[in-house]
């Protein structure tokens, strides 16, 4: 049988709720009494990127919700100075709507792995499973001790990204006409290359992108001016401000106690969170797509990699359990380039826990 683009997986349910925040549309599978994990998406996506997956998992209850900016939950906006808390609370009010009154496993995908991490330090989890994670020092404008580059963080927030991308978003352009369309940003970016999801899936995910949100309050945010390279600064309102190292950081994972299971998996070809991603302005800097950058010893590319690596490393030490898994070759989503491999390790480490 061929789905048709919009139809659920077998055993896959689609509801929402009104919690006490926000209204939440989510996915779910499973017994209603199984142990919850809680998947949640990423940047520019929804909850269907993890609808493959849940099917996989049938002694678990797997809840995947819409965060706000996304997919088919209340249009709300994020306020960008408290980083990703807006999201961790939203996921926590799912929690109690839903009334699970177990500590959740949780995994949280690129910005998401930022909001889990914040989850953690103001709540209880079960595990936490990062997955190609945000830097713990949020995204651009910093040195690789997590310093800014600036003192106003300059060079990250909402201004960063390309108005371009923006308005074929706003527009619903689902076509591959330009390399910023989101159809090749999606092959481009969240995939290994040469990976393609069927003709089917594709069109579905790239329907779901579409859903995002746009504007000051959500994606990208509101823009401030700053006479710092490049030229802008994070504001204070919308996603990828909230991302700015100016609000974003979840370093302080390793003080707590106790200390929940880690699993951070990471795709070895990765363009968005990297050791010099080529999205990030540093990076863009050094190699003459920005102009006038200020060089290395004023503005590096930010070491992606490295910051979550001695994050977890101090968070071992400090007697944490923390699992580390690359995947060679997949790119921002192994758990679409690499399903199989991924569950794998996934479904290992929920049995380890």
């Amino acid at each position: 049988m061929t789905l048709s683009p919009t139809a659920l997986l077998p055993g896959v349910r689609s509801a929402t709720v009104d919690t006490d925040r926000i209204r939440m549309h989510y996915l779910d599978s499973g017994p209603a009494d199984g142990t919850p994990i809680i998947m949640v998406h990423g940047n520019l996506s929804t909850s269907r990127f993890f609808e493959h997956l849940m099917p996989e998992l049938p002694q678990y209850r797997v809840i995947a919700p819409d965060m706000r900016c996304f997919g088919d939950s209340e249009p709300a906006p994020v306020d960008a100075t408290r980083g990703l808390a807006d999201w961790a609370d939203d996921v926590f009010a799912l929690v109690r709507a839903l009334g699970i009154d177990e500590p959740p496993h949780l995994v949280g995908w690129s910005t998401a792995g930022a909001a889990i991490a914040r989850y953690a330090m103001d709540r209880p989890v079960a595990s936490l499973t990062l997955l190609d994670p945000v830097s713990p020092y949020g995204y651009g404008g910093v040195r690789a001790d997590g310093t800014p580059c600036f003192p106003d963080f300059a060079g990250s927030g909402a201004g960063t990204v390309n108005p371009e991308l923006v308005r074929r978003i706003t527009a619903g352009d689902d076509s591959d006409e330009s390399p910023l369309s989101v159809r090749n940003v999606f092959n481009a970016f969240y995939v290994a290359p040469g990976h393609r999801e069927s003709p089917e899936r594709e069109d579905l995910l790239v329907s779901e992108i579409l859903k995002t949100v746009t504007g000051e309050a959500n994606y990208p945010g509101d823009l401030a001016t700053s006479p710092n390279w490049p030229g802008m600064a994070p504001g204070t309102s919308g996603l990828l401000n909230a991302l700015s190292p100016k609000y974003c950081n979840w370093a302080g994972i390793v003080d707590l106690d106790p200390k929940p299971p880690v699993l951070w998996t990471h795709g070895s070809a990765d363009l968005v969170v990297a050791d010099g991603s080529s999205l990030e302005l540093g990076t863009l800097g050094a190699s003459g797509t920005v102009p006038n950058w200020p060089g290395p010893d004023v503005f590096p590319p930010q070491p992606m990699v490295s910051q979550i690596r001695e994050v977890l490393e101090r968070y071992a030490q400090a007697g944490g359990t923390v699992r580390t898994e690359f995947f060679d070759g997949s790119g921002h989503a192994p758990h679409l380039d690499a399903r199989e491999k991924w569950l794998a390790v996934f479904t290992e480490f929920l049995t380890s826990t």
